[in-house]
């Protein structure tokens, strides 16, 4: 279980904050513009239109911002929204259930649908497709398909991890788009908007410190914050500046960069232990009595965006430029 403060997972302490600083329209998301101005020209031509919008995948990092985004095209095309994951969804009949409870032009969400068990995922194909519910009555040779209509609805789904969707489901989405990392001045927008809905006073210096750690994640940065926040009440009279940030951040064993003792761990690993690689992610898990797809999913995808971590095809490589950020932290988070 990844319990870190810099975790990009949800976890059960982000909903009551997370859900309120979470945007209401389109105009209001901070971040990810190219993605934005699409979705923005798909919905008004949907609704001009007068149809439910085509179903869309959205895929990237987890904490970027998909489930938001769903909440948002269900406001601007003035439809309800079902939200469900892929592991919640254990039998057919689970889906059918959802989907012939759809009214035309309702959305239905689906977290983490590269989970979907594949026996869930064949009902998805007509109903994607044609808008039906082929449903098997009877067992045996008196065995008979019966095809339901369903309402015009819009799928959307999200994930983390878009190679495990197998091709037919991919193929049904019209729009697939990807979430990149957000870039330092959109995570200090995101921050600014938070403090003053947390009733904060924070400064330019202090939003850019944060923004910096949150390894290119609103969710991490609002987290962060309300961490910071905590800080700040009790140290600073509730005023966030680059110094209480930093200070904060020390209490918290953060580093400039986002960094925590887990991320150091992994690092000095390889480069300790296997002299800085190439070495295989299955070596480096049980070393670290980590799961291999933890190290994948959640560990590498920000140590490689800030250049400190390589994938090889003969496995990972820590970089030059990690043992340059090390010495110039003095050694910090040594094991």
């Amino acid at each position: 279980m990844d319990d870190r403060i810099i975790s990009s997972r949800l976890k059960d302490e982000d909903f009551p904050y997370e859900t309120s600083l979470r945007p209401k329209k389109l105009e209001n998301f901070i971040g990810q513009e190219s993605l934005k101005e699409k979705l923005a020209i798909y919905i008004q031509a949907a609704k001009e239109r007068g149809e439910p919008l085509d179903h869309v995948l959205l895929h990237g990092p987890p904490g970027l911002g998909k489930t938001t985004l769903a909440n948002i095209i269900a406001r601007e095309m003035d439809v309800s929204i079902r939200i469900t994951s892929g592991p919640a969804i254990e039998r057919p009949g689970d889906l059918a259930a959802l989907l012939t409870n759809l009214a035309p032009g309702d959305i239905l969400f689906i977290d983490e649908i590269h989970r979907l068990h594949r026996s869930v995922e064949e009902i998805l194909y007509p109903a994607m497709e044609d808008f039906a519910l082929d449903i098997i009555i009877g067992k045996g040779p008196s065995a008979r398909s019966l095809r339901l209509d369903l309402a015009h609805f819009t799928l959307i789904g999200a994930t983390t991890r878009a190679g495990l969707l197998s091709s037919p489901l991919r193929d049904r989405f019209g729009i697939l788009e990807r979430l990149e990392f957000y870039d330092t001045q959109s995570l200090s927008g995101i921050l600014e908007r938070s403090a003053v809905l947390l009733g904060l006073v924070m400064d330019a210096g202090g939003s850019q410190k944060i923004a910096l750690a949150s390894r290119g994640t609103p969710r991490i940065a609002n987290r962060l914050l309300k961490r910071i926040r905590d800080y700040a009440q009790i140290r600073a009279d509730r005023d966030v500046t680059s110094k209480v940030a930093d200070e904060a951040m020390q209490i918290l064993e953060i580093d400039s960069l986002g960094l925590d003792k887990t991320d150091y761990l992994l690092l000095r690993t390889i480069a300790e232990k296997f002299d800085g690689g190439p070495v295989g992610v299955e070596t480096i898990a049980a070393s670290l009595n980590e799961e291999a797809e933890t190290i994948e999913e959640i560990y590498e995808p920000y140590l490689m965006k800030v250049g400190f971590l390589k994938r090889t095809p003969r496995g990972r490589v820590v970089t030059k430029k990690f043992y340059t950020h090390l010495k110039n932290n003095g050694g910090k988070h040594r094991q």
